[in-house]
């Protein structure tokens, strides 16, 4: 009987040993002009329901909102997109997607507060909008990546076409994505992890 409660008490968990560690929880922002996808990026790869805070628009709008190129667009974010998803068991991105608006920026300097990085959504049919996105992470020194968004999965420009347009440096990786497929927004937020990593090495 001694020798059984040895062997059970040694099989038993240790009470005092602690539980596995947290995974580390990184705070990404998902940015770009009004109409690019930032909304539909979080939604396809957010492993929780997103949480949204989109309003429809409305005719008070029509002078203040740009719809050239958008004029399908029925609602838009007044506030921010919420999501989350796990890259890896020790690591858990919260994503959170700016409003696009000009008049909603003012929101971005919060938002930006405990970011680590970004990644840039540009429309190549309306490239200037991204430009604010690409000046506002540029002067604070975070860095991001850039997602070319394919609306309706067509893409008719190479990264490096949009690198010289947007004149982006070498340094800052573009890359091709839908951000209704949720394998092509997993592999941005991957580049964009590579690209913290690379950058707290050099630091």
């Amino acid at each position: 009987m001694a020798g059984s409660d040895t062997a059970d008490a040694a099989a038993a968990p240790d009470a005092a040993t602690p539980d596995a560690a947290a995974p580390d929880a990184v705070k990404i922002l998902i940015a770009g002009g009004f109409g690019v996808g930032k909304t539909t990026m979080v939604g396809s790869v957010s492993e929780i329901v997103p949480l949204r805070t989109e309003e429809p628009l409305t005719t008070a709008g029509l002078d203040v909102d740009d719809l050239d190129g958008i004029e399908e667009k029925r609602a838009t974010t007044v506030a921010l997109d919420f999501g989350r998803i796990t890259i890896a068991d020790d690591l858990v991105l919260y994503l959170f997607g700016t409003p696009g608006q000009q008049r909603f920026w003012f929101m971005w300097n919060d938002l930006a507060i405990g970011a680590l990085g970004a990644v840039v959504l540009v429309d190549v049919r309306r490239p200037g909008s991204s430009f604010a996105a690409i000046d506002f992470f540029e002067r604070r020194g975070i860095p991001f990546v850039v997602g070319v968004n394919g609306f309706h999965g067509r893409h008719p420009y190479p990264p490096e076409d949009v690198r010289d347009a947007l004149a982006l440096p070498e340094d800052v990786p573009v890359l091709l994505c839908d951000a209704r497929e949720r394998e092509s927004c997993r592999d941005v937020l991957v580049a964009l992890i590579d690209r913290l990593i690379a950058t707290a090495a050099r630091a």
